[in-house]
Order: structure tokens, then C-alpha cells, then sequence
């Protein structure tokens, strides 16, 4: 009977430390909860296809074949109004600690131009992982070579360029040639013709209807290495990519001082939990140093663009700054 009774003690008493063992501290160091627990809900803010799409699939597979994340990860989309509709929704989640989504500028530039009254400061920063950057390119046969020939040519005559793009203007591809134009010394920003295409851009300015497509290194990169386009400069802070688009100069090189970053990143839903936030904090830093992530990043051509929650809140509020700079100087700014 005795030893019965020792028995069962001792299992009452390790009965918690195994709880302990598979649970997760919170702030205060005190274990709460264990997690993770179940499934989690990965939603991509855009359509199936998309950048966002293609960056959460991504993560949720090399986090399945590296088994650094044993529960399922099923993608859905909730698309809508840049980002918004998604972005809405999460503000009901508060607190949730299984939803994971991906953003990139939108999340910041559709409240500055008055979208949404929701922005970073509405979700929980993870991790920023990967970078596209833009690139301005030209027809093969285009009199402008070189970024100083193009913004010579708008220093002389505002107007004697026309700028395209795909996204609206005030949006990524308007800001982010406002942007190095600014850097050039071009005073005029809101003078500059810029022309938004729901179709295609590169057919725009391969049909002459435009002098100039402003958009992503990815989306024109193989009329790059055809020859049918001409890049005269990309954003980035150094040379990427291989072959002919690691040939492409940046505008930095070309003395403008000035870059522009299409960043990806994971983000949790607003208050999430502390230990769901170190859960994933070190999970993903844990994943980008992977071969698998490595091999998923050559072959969707992205740049690796790694950093810590803290290190990407900071780099939010710097980019926020900037937009809201560019967008005040074309008069475009909607909040204050």
C-alpha cells in the first residue's frame, strides 16, 4: 500500500513537468498553453497566382518538408481591395494565435491613400523573408540607355516622358519611379505623366504608348534576356539575380542615391499571443536558413530579405515615412 501511495505521488509530480515540457512560455516566463496545438490557418490577402499567393504557399511547404512544423498548414485566399478585405477581417481575430499571413507595401500604402483606416499597426510582425525590386525598363531601340539619360530628359522637359505601370497612381509602381526620380533631383513630381494599364505594361511600351514601364525585376525578366526590352536600372542596394539581369546596373550605381525594396513578410493577427509570437519568431528564422528555402528563393527569382520582428517593425515605420513623404509631395496623401 505504501508503495502504491509513492507511486502515485511521484506521477503527481511529474505529471506537470511533462505538461511544461510541451508547452510554450509566455512573456512573464510563466508556461500558459501549449503550442502549437492544431491546424493553422495560413491565408494569402490576394488572389490565387499573386505575389502572396506564391510567397505563404511557399513558406507553408518548406515549413512541411523541413519539418520544422509538424500540424497542417492549409492555404485559403481572402482577397479584396489590396489587401483590405483580409486586413478587416483579422481585426476580428484578435488575439487568435493560429492565423499566419503574408504582406507587402499595400499593407502601408492603402491607408495613406485612404483605402483603409487599418495598417501595420493592426497586425503582429513576424518576420520580413524575401524582396523583389523594381526595374524601369525601355523598347531595345529606345533613345535612353542609361537612368541619367531618362532624367535628363524630364529635368529638360517634364513632360517630354511618359511613365507606365500597372498598379494605380500613388501605387507601387508610380511611387516607386517617384521615387528615384526625387533621389535625381527632379522637383516636379506631380507633373510627371504617369498612365495606369489594367493590361499589359510591357506591351505598352513595346507598342510605343508609352517611353517607360515601371515594375517588378520578376515580371519583365524574360523580355530582358530576349532582347525585346531594355533595363536601364533596377532598385535594389547591389546587382542580383544571373546572367543578363545580374548585367542590369542599379540606380544607386548610376548616382542616384536611392532604393527601393518590394518586401514580403509574415504577419500574425493583432495582440497575437507572446508564446505564439516567439513560436514563430524563431521557427521562421529557423526556416530562411534552410537549403530548402534557399532553392525556393532561386527559383521565384526573390531576393533574401530576412529580419527579426523587431528589425522589421523598424523597417515598417521607415517606409511608412517614405511613402507618406513621396505621396504628400504629388498631393496624393490621404491621412496626416
Amino acid at each position: 500500500m505504501k508503495k502504491t501511495l509513492g507511486l502515485i505521488m511521484i506521477a503527481l509530480f511529474l505529471a506537470p513537468l511533462s505538461l511544461m515540457a510541451e508547452g510554450q512560455q509566455d512573456g512573464s516566463g510563466e508556461t500558459s498553453v501549449q503550442y502549437p496545438k492544431g491546424n493553422f490557418d495560413f491565408v494569402a490577402p490576394g488572389g490565387a497566382g499573386g505575389g502572396w499567393d506564391l510567397t505563404i504557399r511557399t513558406t507553408a511547404k518548406v515549413l512541411k518538408d523541413t519539418k520544422l512544423v509538424k500540424y497542417p498548414m492549409p492555404v485559403r485566399n481572402n482577397p479584396g481591395a489590396g489587401g483590405s478585405v483580409h486586413l478587416a477581417s483579422l481585426q476580428e481575430k484578435e488575439g487568435n494565435d493560429n492565423i499566419i499571413t503574408v504582406y507587402s507595401s499595400p499593407l502601408i500604402l492603402t491607408k495613406l491613400s485612404g483605402t483603409t483606416d487599418l495598417d501595420y499597426n493592426n497586425v503582429t510582425p513576424l518576420a520580413s523573408l524575401i524582396a523583389d525590386y523594381a526595374v524601369f525598363v525601355v523598347k531595345a531601340d529606345s533613345p535612353f540607355n542609361t537612368m541619367a539619360d531618362l532624367m535628363n530628359a524630364l529635368k529638360a522637359d517634364i513632360k517630354s516622358v511618359k511613365i507606365g505601370g500597372a498598379s494605380s497612381a500613388g501605387s507601387m509602381d508610380h511611387l516607386q519611379f517617384l521615387i528615384m526620380a526625387k533621389a535625381a533631383g527632379i522637383s516636379e513630381l506631380n507633373q510627371i505623366d504617369y498612365v495606369s494599364f489594367d493590361d499589359s505594361g510591357a506591351a505598352q511600351v513595346l507598342g510605343g504608348h508609352i517611353d517607360l514601364f515601371s515594375t517588378g525585376l520578376s515580371e519583365v525578366q524574360g523580355l530582358i534576356e530576349s532582347g525585346d526590352l531594355k533595363a536601364l536600372g533596377q532598385t535594389a542596394a547591389h546587382r542580383v539575380g544571373e546572367g543578363i539581369v545580374a548585367e542590369i546596373p542599379t540606380c544607386m550605381e548610376q548616382g542616384i542615391d536611392a532604393t527601393f525594396v518590394n518586401w514580403r513578410g509574415i504577419f500574425g493577427p493583432p495582440a497575437m499571443p507572446a508564446y505564439a509570437v516567439e513560436y514563430w519568431r524563431n521557427t521562421l528564422k529557423e526556416m530562411v536558413a534552410t537549403p530548402e528555402w534557399a532553392a525556393a528563393r532561386k527559383t521565384n527569382g526573390w531576393d533574401d530579405a530576412y529580419l527579426d520582428a523587431p528589425e522589421f517593425a523598424t523597417f515598417l515605420e521607415k517606409a511608412d515615412a517614405d511613402f507618406r513623404e513621396i505621396l504628400s509631395d504629388i498631393g496624393m496623401l490621404h491621412v496626416k
